[in-house]
C-alpha cells in the first residue's frame, strides 16, 4: 500500500490547467524511478486511474501535488530537475512547434512569453535585456509550492533550449528564490554552474548575444500558419472573454488568409445568421469589425517582427487584397505605417 506523502498545501484553482503533454515528463521521470502512475496518483490524493490513460489536461494544483508526491515516492531530492530533463519535442504542444519555426533564440523567447499558457497555467515568463546581459525570469502562479515546480521549469527550458540551439548552450547564471536543500553537484550537472539560492527571483542571466543565435533547421515558412493556430487556441482560453467573442476571433484567424472574413461567412461557419451573430456580439459588448480589427492588429505586429515576411506577404496573410489597404488600416491602429513600426520594433 502506498504511504501518504507529506505534500505542502496548494490552493485549488480548477480553472488553471496543465496539458497532458506537459504532464508526460513527470510521469516519465517517476516511471524511470520505479513509481507507477496509480501509486503516484494515490499519493497525490487522486483516483488511481486518473493518470492512465494520459488525460487531456489536469488542474495545475494537482500537477504540483504530483511533483511533490513523485519526489517523495522516488526518494529523489532532485525530482524537479529530472522531470525537466524528460522534456521532449512534443511537451509544449502547439507552442513548442511555434518555437521550432522561429528564426532565432530571441524570437523563441518572445513566443514563449506569448504562448506559454497553451502548455500550462503554472506561471509566466519574462525576458528583459540590459546592455550586454539578458535576463529570463519565471514568475510562478504558485509561490508557496515546493521547489520541484520551479526547478522542473528551468531544467525543462535548458533541455528544450538545447533542442532549439542544436547543441550545448552557453552557461547561464541561474538563481532560485528557494533555499538550497540538495546536493549541489546535480545542479551543476544540469545547469553547468551552481545556482544562487535565496535570491529575490527565479531567473537566469546570460549573454544577450545568445538571443541572435539561429535556430538550426527552423522552417520559418511554417511560422505564420503555426502562429495563427496558436493565436486561435489562445483566444479560446483567454480568461473572462465571452465565448461568442472567442469563437468569432478563432473563426476569423482560421479564415484570414483565405479572404473569408466577412460577417456572413463567419456567421455561417458558426451556424448562426448574420443578425444573430451581430446581436450576440453586441450583448457581449463587442462588434464584428472590432474583433476583426483586433485579430488583424495582433497578428500584424507579430508578422512585422519577422524580417523574412514582406509587407505584401503580411497583407495576404491578413486577408487584404492590396498592400495599400493593409498599410492604411495599420496606420489607423498604430498611428504609424507598418514600415516605420517594423523599423522601430526591430
Amino acid at each position: 500500500m502506498t504511504k501518504p506523502c507529506s505534500i505542502a498545501p496548494v490552493a485549488d484553482n480548477p480553472s488553471q490547467r496543465v496539458t497532458g503533454s506537459y504532464l508526460q515528463p513527470l510521469l516519465d521521470a517517476a516511471a524511470a524511478r520505479g513509481v507507477a502512475p496509480a501509486d503516484l496518483a494515490r499519493a497525490a490524493g487522486l483516483a488511481p486511474e486518473r493518470l492512465a490513460p494520459l488525460p487531456d489536461s489536469l488542474s495545475a494544483p494537482d500537477y504540483i501535488r504530483l511533483l511533490d508526491a513523485g519526489a517523495e515516492l522516488a526518494n529523489d531530492p532532485h525530482f524537479g530537475l529530472h522531470v525537466g530533463e524528460c522534456v521532449k519535442l512534443g511537451t509544449y504542444s502547439v507552442y513548442g512547434l511555434v518555437l521550432l519555426a522561429c528564426r532565432d533564440i530571441g524570437q523563441a523567447l518572445e513566443q514563449t512569453m506569448r504562448y506559454e499558457a497553451l502548455a500550462h497555467d503554472l506561471g509566466r515568463s519574462q525576458v528583459t535585456v540590459s546592455g550586454a546581459t539578458a535576463r529570463y525570469e519565471w514568475i510562478s502562479h504558485y509561490p508557496t509550492a515546493g521547489r520541484h515546480l520551479v526547478e522542473s521549469v528551468f531544467a525543462g527550458i535548458q533541455t528544450f533550449g538545447r533542442w532549439l540551439a542544436g547543441g550545448v548552450l552557453p552557461v547561464a547564471q541561474v538563481s532560485f528564490a528557494h533555499a538550497g536543500e540538495a546536493d549541489m553537484g546535480e545542479y551543476e550537472r544540469v545547469f553547468g554552474s551552481r545556482p544562487v539560492f535565496d535570491a529575490p527571483a527565479n531567473c537566469g542571466e546570460f549573454d544577450a548575444a545568445l538571443l541572435s543565435l539561429p535556430v538550426p533547421n527552423a522552417d520559418i515558412s511554417l511560422y505564420p500558419v503555426l502562429q495563427q493556430h496558436a493565436e486561435r487556441l489562445l483566444g479560446q482560453r483567454e480568461p473572462g472573454a465571452p465565448a461568442i467573442v472567442a469563437g468569432v476571433r478563432a473563426a476569423i484567424i482560421r479564415n484570414l488568409a483565405h479572404d473569408r472574413v466577412r460577417l456572413a461567412s463567419i456567421a455561417q461557419e458558426l451556424d448562426l445568421s448574420p443578425r444573430t451573430l451581430q446581436r450576440k456580439l453586441s450583448e457581449a459588448g463587442a462588434s464584428f469589425q472590432g474583433v476583426l480589427d483586433g485579430a488583424r492588429y495582433a497578428l500584424a505586429q507579430d508578422y512585422l517582427r519577422q524580417p523574412e515576411l514582406s509587407l505584401a506577404d503580411i497583407a495576404f496573410l491578413l486577408g487584404y487584397q492590396e498592400q495599400s489597404a493593409f498599410t492604411h488600416a495599420f496606420k489607423e491602429w498604430a498611428g504609424v505605417n507598418p514600415g516605420a513600426w517594423r523599423e522601430r520594433a526591430t
